[in-house]
């Protein structure tokens, strides 16, 4: 008798030149190997990213570990063609759930977010078209310190406090920048 009582599919051959696409299915077969794969690819600009917003290097360390974790864990749940997005999703959850400790649950739920559901949401569609829209062009003319306060403000959507501890900056510091940067804005938007 076979110690699981469950089945995996035979897990693809994957190669450097297999898609994203096949890697996470090689992954959800059970293929460590594709894990390593998309380990290797996606790691240094996760952790890149990550960084910008995070000047905790463990926190994002940490973090990393538990979006590849996740991504073992739910690849039989990817149903998209954007991987990347789909790992920053994990990511950045990640990220922030660490930083929120116990608290970092979703409020009257009890439970924690799905950060691996590969359906979009209204605000995945709205973060893309400010990343890319006319906001975007903006957000990157911004000094990296207003950038990383708004990053982290707005579009993370975290507290004065918890933006403090993750950019290693006083709170007074995080509400005084993004007080500049929203009049910079303002003022490159009209």
């Amino acid at each position: 008798m076979r110690p699981f009582p469950f089945r995996r599919r035979a897990a693809p051959d994957v190669n450097a030149d297999s898609t994203d696409a096949e890697l996470i299915a090689a992954v959800a077969a059970g293929a460590t190997a594709a894990l390593r794969l998309l380990h290797q690819r996606h790691a240094p600009w996760l952790r890149a990213r990550l960084a910008r917003r995070c000047a905790d290097p463990d926190a994002v360390d940490d973090a990393l570990q538990e979006t590849f974790l996740g991504v073992w864990r739910s690849a039989a749940r990817f149903r998209g063609d954007n991987a990347a997005g789909w790992l920053w999703t994990i990511a950045i959850r990640r990220l922030i759930s660490a930083l929120r400790g116990s608290g970092g649950r979703w409020i009257g739920t009890g439970i924690e977010p799905d950060d691996t559901s590969p359906v979009a949401s209204a605000e995945d569609v709205v973060l893309l078209n400010v990343e890319h829209g006319d906001l975007g062009s903006a957000l990157t003319r911004l000094s990296p310190e207003l950038r990383a306060v708004i990053e982290a403000t707005v579009l993370d959507g975290l507290t004065t406090r918890e933006a403090s501890g993750l950019l290693g900056i006083a709170e007074g510091t995080v509400k005084t920048r993004a007080m500049r940067a929203r009049a910079r804005l303002r003022e490159e938007l009209s």
